[in-house]
């Protein structure tokens, strides 16, 4: 799963990369982005078909919904299963976004606790993950903008912390995913491949949403050091 991530590049950078157009919401950086959480968002403006930079609320909330106060918000989709849920199949048809972030955090179990590491590409490029998005309207007109993340079974060395990943989309595919392109959206519902993400220890303050900052990325001693394999979990590296 993902339940928890970083994103702090400039708003100017990430507009750029992204190409995105208009105003920006003004979202400081956050080093530890937890649901519920105001982040940024991707999204294809259905009139004039260009790509804006938005703040969503991480937890989706179908339109559907009737006591948003009593619904408990998914905040990932897997991918397995998405086209089918009645909670993601219309936004995966007609509402697809890409959360930008810097990296990812993800939990190992150790005798002396959970111990979190931070996940992120090897090229060293901000993450694209494949996300829905949604509007819930109140009966007095108030909006709630949200989103969840999708993700696969977990390959490229990533299995060995968690069995689940974000859908980490290729630049060459964000068109496709935004509706801009050709192409099947749901085929790019997968695993990225061996070699795109590397994973390091970090420190335990990362474990309360109360701490933020730069350090929450910078590498620690090891406990349990992951076997040298690309082996999907579950299965006998050879």
């Amino acid at each position: 799963m993902c339940g928890r991530y970083a994103s702090y590049l400039p708003h100017s950078e990430i507009a750029t990369l992204f190409r995105t157009q208009g105003d920006i919401p003004n979202l400081a950086p956050n080093w530890n982005v937890a649901p519920t959480q105001a982040a940024f968002a991707v999204r294809r403006h259905p009139g004039t078909g260009a790509r804006h930079l938005d703040a969503l609320n991480w937890g989706l909330v179908p339109a559907f919904i009737k006591d948003v106060k009593r619904f408990v918000r998914p905040i990932n989709a897997r991918a397995e299963a998405v086209a089918e849920s009645p909670l993601f199949s219309g936004a995966l048809a007609a509402r697809r976004c890409i959360i930008p972030a810097i990296a990812y955090y993800e939990w190992k179990i150790t005798p002396e606790g959970k111990q979190p590491y931070a996940v992120a590409r090897t090229d060293g490029t901000p993450l694209a993950f494949a996300g829905l998005w949604e509007i819930w309207c109140s009966p007095k007109g108030e909006r709630l903008r949200t989103f969840a993340i999708i993700t696969a079974a977990a390959r490229g060395g990533v299995w060995w912390l968690h069995d689940r990943m974000p859908v980490v989309l290729e630049p060459a595919d964000w068109p496709t995913w935004l509706g801009e392109g050709h192409g099947a959206p749901a085929d790019l519902l997968h695993p990225a491949a061996a070699g795109v993400v590397r994973l390091w220890p970090v420190s335990r303050a990362v474990n309360s949403v109360r701490n933020n900052g730069a350090k929450l990325l910078d590498p620690v001693d090891d406990p349990c050091a992951p076997p040298p394999s690309d082996a999907p979990a579950g299965e006998n590296p050879a």
